[in-house]
């Protein structure tokens, strides 16, 4: 694995079909935004030769032209697939967004990908590394997801190979930093006018080899003895740390015996302890020198993922059910099998339509087939879930994307990755299975969008295609959650933070043609009673013929929170026939529903009919409507009423050295903390109250704090009266309000 013979790179332009899983691998690229995913992906298809040296495909664009709004926002937004050849393997190599904003993508690369790339910037500052590239590492472990590391920008000026190798051990080998060791040391030339010696090529550990990119082509050679210190004193770490993670516990008592353990034995202990994600070796990669096919460590790359990482045969599955629930056993990446695939992601193509990328997990997916769609969907929040949703869709043409373009395969195996175009009723996250025996995978976790985006179309011809693109939206994205608030009617789209929603509008005005408004988002407010009151409601009309007369008379308490509106029927002697009490009590809760001071509902009160009057001729059901609302109202304008706020129970978890930061913070928005406690990877668990009101832009609040290292969640408390001077405002805002 990178010392051993050159594997041969496909033909550039052929989109290649798996005939076996042990021949595919599904490799995702993961690292913090700036580390450089993105160019080695292009430099890996260079040398597997998908592209030329001007980083093109045979359109004329590059594998890097996923998406003009990618462009315009000047990172990656979205995960892309990249499939190349290399030694007789097919290798998907599947780049995610960096940007903390779309961990969305990066969670359906990592449920697509049997083994990571993890790559790091030798100019990356150590704060960064300990901060949000290390939540990028534990979203890889939390799915066990055996990962190497890569280091870039070797080519930068104060960049240090081994200073950030012992960076990532520190931060990644957790309790085992010898768990994090590299498998090359980077060859340097001749020292430039700023004293900065370029990487020229590599020094293989294991084969004691030194492969020399500096013509632009690899060469290989021995080491001279000047190297022989430093490659030394690092295979020995490296063979110690293989060792101590090998499954042959004879292996170490050989080792120290002196045994001179062969160079095959090293390498398969190595493949498989990265492939049960307890080894992680560190690699280099720098840029191909003018002119060159190979960038410095493509080889070595391309060979570590052929013959170091695992095959998805090696991968388990995720859990299969029946419609019904009912648990069903399917082989792992069985060809041959029942069909069970995956739809990771969801996109528009504005000639294709929607393109899904489908992960198959069991079967072969074939072009023409009638299969059948079902999910939950994940882009749904609710308490109970949403219900299951199916369909039978016939497969179109399967593809796979080269630059922008996408082109044909003929079949799709267990273990493959494929583009299937006009899935017109699947979304993100849905399985596909056969049409006479419907199954269903458990879906992955995705983050709670917790960053409200209100938002009104520009104009009428807006208006009219805005539910349409908004649907389109969430069922490409379903990191991103939309809301039809009833109580304040707005429009309301949930994002992970400002470049999320920068990106939701961008895709609204030039993939749907819909221009939208953003407005002030609104907290849904309640109003209560401060104490007793009484009101009287008189509604008593005559304008010829039929008049309307009603006459109510009502007391009205608070209750308890989460008590609601309580109607209770006192009248006595048939001051108010029977028939007309359910009127009254349907104009008490009309009103209530309309609010009493600001137009906000009311809760948490009693309203005691307690007398009245009625005509024999004039009274009817609407005219003591009528009446129960003017005596509500009545009360209210003689009594003190509060406005009640949204609380919100907020845990944030936290690095120890931000704590302090935190706390004061919520203590700024008028926030309670109720209780902390220590989290592993030193951080620490904050648990407090806050109202909603304050914690609209928490999401991009809380990541600036925290330099990105923080996260948090948040549900419903409950209800309780704001401050009176808020509360005051939001009155006098109400009443300006035409």
């Amino acid at each position: 694995m990178g010392d051993k013979a050159n594997g041969h790179p496909g033909a550039a332009g052929r989109a290649a079909t798996a005939d076996h899983p042990a021949s595919v691998r599904n490799v995702v690229l993961v690292g913090h935004s700036g580390s450089g995913k993105t160019t080695l992906v292009e430099a890996l298809a260079l040398t597997a030769g998908a592209v030329n040296r001007a980083g093109r495909v045979e359109d004329g664009t590059s594998l890097s032209d996923y998406d003009e709004i990618e462009h315009r926002q000047q990172r990656s937004v979205q995960l892309s697939l990249v499939p190349v050849e290399w030694g007789g393997y097919k290798i998907n190599l599947l780049d995610t967004p960096g940007y903390a904003d779309f961990v969305g993508e990066l969670r359906a690369g990592l449920r697509a990908a049997d083994a990571a790339l993890f790559v790091v910037s030798a100019a990356e500052a150590p704060e960064t590394m300990a901060g949000a590239t290390r939540m990028v590492w534990e979203e890889c472990a939390a799915v066990g997801m055996p990962r190497a590391i890569v280091v870039t920008h070797l080519e930068a000026a104060r960049s240090d190979f081994a200073e950030m190798t012992r960076t990532c051990a520190r931060i990644f080998g957790g309790d085992d930093p010898d768990a994090v060791l590299p498998l090359y040391l980077p060859l340097h030339g001749a020292p430039a006018s700023d004293g900065h010696a370029p990487v020229t090529g590599l020094i293989g550990l294991l084969s004691q080899r030194l492969f020399d990119y500096a013509t632009g082509e690899r060469k290989e050679s021995e080491p001279g003895e000047e190297q022989q210190p430093a490659i030394e004193a690092a295979r020995n770490r490296l063979i110690e740390g293989i060792i101590a993670e090998s499954e042959d516990e004879t292996l170490m008592d050989r080792y120290l015996g002196g045994a001179d353990l062969d160079f095959k034995t090293l390498v398969e202990d190595l493949e498989r302890a990265v492939a049960r994600g307890v080894f992680h070796p560190v690699l280099a990669a720098a840029p191909a020198a003018e002119g060159a096919r190979q960038g410095i460590g493509t080889v070595e790359l391309l060979e570590l993922i052929t013959g170091g990482f695992p095959t998805p045969l090696e991968r388990e599955a995720p859990a299969v059910s029946t419609l019904g629930g009912t648990a069903r056993t399917v082989k792992a990446c069985d060809p041959d099998g029942p069909l069970v695939a995956e739809i990771v992601k969801t996109a528009s193509d504005p000639y294709v339509g929607r393109v899904s990328l489908v992960r198959v997990f069991s079967g072969t997916l074939r072009p023409e087939e009638t299969v059948h769609v079902s999910g939950h969907g994940l882009a749904d929040r609710g308490p109970d879930g949403r219900a299951l949703h199916e369909s039978d869709e016939r497969i179109g043409a399967l593809s796979a994307p080269f630059g922008k373009q996408q082109r044909t395969l003929t079949h799709c195996i267990a273990g493959d990755l494929a583009c299937v175009a006009k899935l017109n009723r699947a979304e993100t996250g849905d399985t596909l299975s056969a049409k006479d025996d419907p199954l269903l995978m458990a879906p992955w976790d995705l983050p709670d969008p917790l960053l409200p985006l209100a938002i009104q179309a520009h104009s009428k011809a807006d208006e009219d295609k805005l539910s349409q693109g908004l649907a389109r939206l969430v069922a490409e994205d379903p990191t991103m959650r939309l809301e039809q608030n009833q109580d304040t009617h707005q429009v309301v789209l949930w994002c992970l933070g400002e470049a999320h929603a920068d990106v939701a509008l961008d895709r609204l005005r030039s993939r749907y043609g819909v221009q939208v408004d953003v407005i002030a988002h609104k907290v849904s407010l309640r109003e209560t009673f401060a104490g007793k009151s009484a009101g009287r409601g008189r509604h008593v009309k005559q304008s010829g013929g039929h008049g309307q007369f009603a006459i109510c008379e009502i007391e009205v308490e608070p209750l308890p929170g989460g008590s609601g509106i309580e109607f209770v029927d006192k009248v006595v002697g048939g001051a108010v026939p029977r028939q007309f009490i359910p009127s009254v009590e349907k104009g008490v809760r009309a009103q209530a529903a309309r609010g009493v001071a600001a137009g906000y509902p009311l809760i948490d009160v009693r309203v005691t009919l307690l007398d009245g009057k009625a005509h024999s001729v004039d009274s009817s059901d609407a005219a003591f409507q009528t009446a129960g609302a003017l005596a509500l109202r009545e009360a209210a304008a003689d009594a003190t009423i509060h406005l009640l706020e949204p609380v919100a129970e907020v845990q944030v978890l936290v690095g120890d050295d931000y704590v302090g930061a935190v706390m004061s913070d919520l203590s700024g928005r008028r926030g309670r903390v109720v209780g902390t406690e220590q989290a592993p990877g030193g951080r620490t668990l904050v648990r407090a109250e806050v109202p909603e009101i304050e914690i609209g832009r928490y999401a991009v609040d809380l990541r600036s704090l925290s330099h990105g290292t923080a996260r948090f969640d948040r549900g419903y408390a409950r209800h309780e009266p704001m401050p009176p001077q808020l509360s005051e405002r939001i009155r006098e805002q109400a009443q300006n309000t035409p």
